[in-house]
């Protein structure tokens, strides 16, 4: 099935298809790729991020953490109710035992299953054009190559940091046991879920920002309201500047410079969470030619081509979201055009969701009114609170809002933003009529929508909107 290139030394296999990065990409190789010889190379743990150290097992710790936190809210409801304890490592181990025996699996499968495709487990590094190496000590070259490497946890420059023995995303739900205090370094949505996750199994939790604002990529008014809720349960420092680490007596003691000067925060553990950067530093990319944007990230067009022909990139190594649904979306593209190459189809990028699974949940696509006010798009906007619908009332919920942002002339929707109770299934109507076309005014009255539900919080900030008629 292998044959080796001409003209080149005859021990350097040749494939038609080379994949590196085992997460989105590892779906791209179907039935359809059956009469193709194809390398897969992976560098870690084979599934990806996703799967591994990313949304999958962090969803399953932020389920385990909601049921820990409902006693806490029994009360206002008239239901007393206590929380005996948690036990971390049922926890850990439940998720993890069933995660890890997937991912070799799927390991297996492919080096076991399918004869047409070889598994190199190392860190591929470009060597000249369209020649990889493996590093497992092989060689390779390819036809067709498809960059799906990923991204890893940036690790900010702080003094000392490595001595200190911190975590990122990808080490610490893995712990032996809870710790008593967790300081957490950053303020998206990574450090937005752990913190919750912590805090509810009864963990004393800091969170350090550099911003004004905890998840300021947020619409402006859901970071301010996610902020004020999330100061009533953690330790929240805001415009914070870590610069020194050190570990005494098993205590991480964590050097800061704020608006009131020096100050120390002491905890266990230490986890960073400041994001993630492409893994497209660690191809050698120019030793193919393949063109990389100023912040790192490979250069595609709208079909994931790079700069070189045949060869394609995608997911967290290209895309500036860093988000499975994309990753996804993108290698159902890629599929196509490596098997239609003279018949492309370009990836949609136009309106794509994100959600962050905290404590109040926030959902969001389209524009924040920010982002309107910045780039002059006429818009309209209207806000509806969780608190004002039937459903709303039955949950006691006080800080819940759902905002949509529209063209006052023709009503499309351009942007919708929720923070409240299962908000990133709340959203999922708006995704669709953004998609498909569908104008607020038809969205809200041309069909029903059950009662009560909390979609209707929907429904009513969709009738809210001061539209022209």
């Amino acid at each position: 099935m292998i044959a080796s290139r001409r003209g080149l030394q005859h021990d350097v296999r040749h494939f038609d298809l080379v994949i590196i990065g085992t997460g989105s990409g590892n779906s791209i190789a179907d039935e359809r790729f059956a009469g193709w010889n194809i390398a897969i190379v992976e560098k870690g743990v084979f599934g990806g991020t996703c799967l591994n150290v990313g949304c999958i097992p962090t969803k399953m710790f932020v389920h385990a953490a909601d049921v820990a936190a409902a006693p806490g809210s029994g009360a206002r409801l008239g239901v007393d109710a206590h929380l005996d304890g948690v036990r971390w490592t049922d926890v850990r181990d439940r998720i993890f035992g069933r995660i890890d025996p997937i991912s070799e699996g799927g390991r297996r499968w492919r080096a076991e299953e399918n004869a047409n495709v070889t598994v190199f487990a190392g860190t591929a590094r470009f060597t000249g054009p369209k020649t990889l190496d493996t590093g497992t000590g092989e060689v390779i070259t390819g036809d067709r190559f498809v960059l799906a490497a990923g991204s890893r946890p940036v690790v900010p420059d702080v003094a000392d940091l490595d001595s200190v023995g911190y975590h990122t995303s990808d080490t610490i739900m893995r712990l032996d046991a809870l710790p008593a205090r967790i300081t957490i370094l950053g303020s998206g949505f990574v450090a937005a879920e752990f913190a919750h996750v912590f805090s509810s199994f009864g963990v004393a939790v800091t969170v350090i920002a550099r911003s004004d604002l905890l998840l300021r990529h947020e619409d402006r008014e859901v970071a301010t309201r996610f902020t004020r809720v999330a100061s009533e349960k953690w330790d929240v420092r805001l415009k914070r500047k870590a610069v020194r680490a050190e570990r005494v007596d098993g205590v991480v003691r964590l050097h800061l410079e704020g608006p009131n000067g020096a100050e120390v925060v002491e905890s266990e553990e230490l986890l960073v969470a400041v994001g993630r950067t492409p893994n497209a530093d660690l191809l050698d990319l120019a030793a193919t030619g393949v063109a990389v944007h100023p912040d790192g990230r490979i250069a595609v067009d709208e079909y994931q081509r790079t700069s070189v022909e045949g060869v394609y990139a995608m997911g967290d190594v290209s895309s500036e979201y860093q988000l499975k649904h994309v990753a996804n979306h993108e290698a159902r593209v890629v599929q196509h055009n490596l098997l239609h190459p003279d018949a492309p189809i370009a990836s949609d990028h136009r309106f794509v969701p994100a959600a962050v699974f905290s404590s109040p949940q926030i959902a969001s696509v389209g524009l924040t009114e920010e982002e309107a006010v910045e780039r002059g798009v006429r818009h309209v906007a209207a806000s509806q609170a969780y608190a004002s619908i039937a459903y709303g009332w039955a949950m006691e919920d006080t800080t819940g809002f759902a905002k949509i942002l529209a063209d006052p002339d023709t009503g499309l929707i351009l942007g919708a933003h929720i923070i409240g109770p299962q908000a990133s299934s709340v959203i999922q109507p708006v995704i669709q009529a953004m998609s498909f076309g569908l104008d607020a005014r038809t969205m809200a009255r041309g069909q029903y929508w059950i009662h009560p539900g909390m979609p209707e919080v929907i429904e009513n900030a969709l009738l809210n909107l001061p539209l022209n008629d």
